[in-house]
C-alpha cells in the first residue's frame, strides 16, 4: 500500500481579493491523524473544504489515491472515499437516527448488518429509533460521524468535534477516533482543544492567515515565533 493518501500541493482559494489560502501543501498517510491547528480565519475550515469538494482551488492540486481531483464535485469525491463531519452537525433532524444512518449507507450499499454495526461503534444503538432533532450535542456529533462512515471512507476530514462536549465524551470521542485510524482510515482533524488533540495526533498543521506556518510535533509549535505571533497577535479574520 502506498504511504500518501492525499496530497495537496501549492493549494490556493481567495474570495475577491482576499487569498484564504496561500500556497499550501501537505500529505497524509492511510491510518494517520493530522491535526490542523490555527486561530479564527486562519484557513483551517477552508482547507478541508477545498478538500472535500465543498469548494474548487482556484491554483494548486488536490491529489487524492494519486489522482488529481480538485474539479471533481463533493458526491464523486465521497464515491472515491472522502466525507466529513460540520463543526455544527448537519444531521436530518426530523428523521430518526437510524434513518440518517441509513440514507449515508446507500452510498456504499451498506446492509442493515453493516448499519447496525456502526451504531454500535457510535454509541447510537440505544436510541436509533428517536428524532436527531432531539439528540444531545454530543449524540448529535456522533450521528455525524457515523453517517460519514456509512459511506465507507478512506479518508474523514473532521472539524471542531470537540466543540462542546465535556471531559467524559471528549474521552469517548478521542477513542474512537483512534480506533477508526487504527483500521487504516486517514483523518485530517480541525480542532481548537489542544488538549483533546494531543491525545490522538503526534503532528500538525498549524495556519496563519491562510499560510502554513508549522508542520510538525504539536509540542514543539509552541517555540515557533511565527505561530506564537499568529495566536497572540494576528486579528481574526472572517
Amino acid at each position: 500500500m502506498s504511504s500518501e493518501l492525499l496530497r495537496l500541493v501549492g493549494v490556493r482559494k481567495q474570495f475577491g481579493a482576499h487569498v484564504v489560502l496561500n500556497d499550501v501543501a501537505f500529505q497524509v498517510a492511510p491510518g494517520e491523524i493530522v491535526g490542523l491547528v490555527g486561530p479564527n480565519g486562519s484557513g483551517k475550515t477552508t482547507t478541508i473544504n477545498v478538500i472535500s469538494g465543498l469548494l474548487q482551488a482556484d491554483a494548486g492540486q488536490v491529489v487524492f489515491l494519486g489522482r488529481d481531483i480538485n474539479r471533481l464535485p463533493m458526491f464523486q469525491r465521497a464515491r472515491l472515499g472522502i466525507n466529513r463531519t460540520f463543526q455544527v452537525p448537519k444531521v436530518f433532524r426530523d428523521m430518526t437516527v437510524l434513518e440518517n444512518v441509513e440514507v449515508a449507507a446507500r452510498t456504499a450499499q451498506l446492509g442493515e448488518d453493516q448499519v447496525q454495526e456502526i451504531l454500535r461503534e457510535t454509541e447510537l444503538q440505544q436510541v436509533a429509533g428517536r428524532v436527531a432533532g432531539s439528540l444531545t450535542v454530543n449524540q448529535q456529533k456522533l450521528l455525524d460521524l457515523a453517517r460519514a462512515l456509512a459511506t465507507r471512507p478512506r479518508l474523514l476530514l473532521v472539524d471542531e468535534i470537540g466543540a462542546g462536549l465535556n471531559p467524559a465524551e471528549l474521552g469517548v470521542m478521542a477513542e474512537l477516533l483512534l480506533k477508526l485510524a487504527g483500521r487504516g482510515i486517514a483523518l485530517i482533524v480541525v480542532e481548537h482543544l489542544l488538549d483533546f488533540l494531543n491525545r490522538i495526533t503526534e503532528r500538525v498543521i498549524v495556519l496563519g492567515a491562510g499560510r502554513m506556518l508549522f508542520e510538525g510535533p504539536l509540542q514543539a509549535a509552541s517555540r515557533e515565533p511565527e505561530v506564537v505571533a499568529a495566536f497572540i497577535g494576528a486579528p481574526a479574520e472572517s
